[in-house]
């Protein structure tokens, strides 16, 4: 088939890689290249550099509002355009321009999660599942029909970097089997129930400072869900640190904020409901660090709080 492939981080590179093995990739579509690292020098997107290795054509269009990227969309004659994170609005009038239209990699189980950040709020909202879905684009946000699901568990452990990978798998074989469907005639769409949708909202910097009045399950819930992006942190002795990686302690009470104990495995801080052992965490200029290490740069004791 005749594709277009419209996507920018690693999570569409994947499926884009998927589909280089099994179809003709016509063009990508994906965003401007980005300064980046210290010396904040221009660096390619992901699909952009697996693009350019293939030697495919590659366009980084600002909008695609305009005719004149309509013009270039439609010159292409595609079967069908798959869209993975690419970060722009597809209107109406592209959304009509291949064959078959245009199919979305979601990173959730339709409805569940529409929106900009559907992995971490899963992981947040103590999901026990989430999964990919493919779907048919229209006009809304996330709105269309569905076209395949596949589900995927949320582990004890799982931080929004080590889901999304998983879901990047996954939502790359299940492009490539709802293309094979569409070519054998065996796709079948299913309507949402709009009335079970929630919103996957965009993740904002203050969502990760700690409110140690929350139960201990919901601060390591957004530790988990936070990390890579924007990690959660606290203020130590009046030194802002992040908090990488903790754990849930049942039953231990105390003063919200207060730490109970230190000792090789962590730091233990008193939350609204039980308490929560800081596992893995990052001083100013500093990386992130077991809290054995840490515990070597930043003395910590006992009675000490954290707000």
């Amino acid at each position: 088939m005749r594709i277009i492939f419209a996507g920018t981080p690693y999570f569409a590179a994947s499926a884009l890689a998927a589909l280089l093995g099994e179809h003709r990739v016509v063009a990508v579509l994906t965003q401007p290249d980005r300064p980046a690292g210290r010396g904040m020098q221009l660096v390619a997107s992901p699909v952009k550099q697996l693009a350019q290795q293939h030697g495919l054509p590659v366009l980084q269009l600002a909008t695609l509002k305009t005719e004149e990227a309509q013009h270039l969309i439609a010159a292409l004659e595609a079967d069908v355009m798959v869209v993975a994170a690419y970060g722009l609005i597809l209107p109406k009038a592209v959304l009509q321009l291949p064959r078959h239209g245009c199919m979305n990699i979601h990173a959730s189980l339709l409805p569940r999660w529409r929106g900009a950040a559907p992995i971490p709020r899963a992981i947040q909202a103590g999901d026990a599942e989430t999964g990919i879905t493919i779907m048919q684009m229209d006009e809304g946000l996330d709105t269309g029909d569905m076209l395949l699901r596949r589900a995927c568990p949320i582990e004890a452990d799982d931080t929004a970097a080590t889901l999304h990978d998983k879901l990047a798998a996954i939502g790359a074989n299940s492009i490539v089997e709802a293309l094979r469907l569409l070519q054998e005639n065996n796709l079948a769409p299913v309507k949402q129930d709009n009335a079970a949708a929630t919103y996957a909202a965009k993740l904002l910097k203050s969502e990760a400072q700690i409110d140690w009045g929350q139960d201990a399950l919901q601060i390591e819930r957004a530790v988990r869900a936070f990390n890579p992006f924007p990690v959660c942190h606290a203020a130590l002795n009046g030194v802002a640190i992040k908090i990488w990686r903790a754990a849930l302690q049942e039953g231990k009470r105390g003063e919200p904020g207060k730490i109970l104990a230190v000792d090789k495995q962590g730091i233990t801080v008193a939350c609204g409901k039980d308490a929560l052992r800081l596992e893995v965490l990052q001083r100013p200029g500093g990386k992130a660090q077991p809290a054995v290490q840490f515990l070597q740069a930043v003395p910590v004791r006992p009675g000490d709080s954290l707000a």
